[in-house]
């Protein structure tokens, strides 16, 4: 009996051909396969490009950088009049530092 597992990145299509062998366990094989990707170098690339963003451009850095200004004073505005409760806002927005 011949197995083939198949690990499919976004663009990147690379197999990973495993036979099982003679006595060889389900457990057994999904651990060799896994050990395999480990070696491979496979899982460390996808992990990388997981949350990779394009680099964004002069005119979408300007668009974003306008619209926290106007979020932001909009949102001083509402606090002078006393139409935001600031304990309604994540910390974060209130002027503190976020958590990472």
């Amino acid at each position: 009996m011949c197995y083939i597992l198949f690990i499919k990145l976004l663009i990147l299509f690379m197999p990973i051909i495993l036979k099982k062998r003679e006595n060889e366990s389900n457990e057994r094989l999904i651990r060799r396969f896994s050990r395999r990707i480990q070696t491979s170098g496979l899982l460390l690339r996808a992990k990388k490009r997981q949350h990779f963003e394009r680099a964004k451009n002069k005119n979408q850095k300007r668009k974003d950088a306008l619209r926290r200004i106007v979020r932001r004073t909009h949102n001083e505005y509402l606090r002078k009049v006393g139409l935001l409760d600031e304990e309604a806002l994540p910390r974060n927005v209130r002027g503190g530092r976020s958590r990472r």
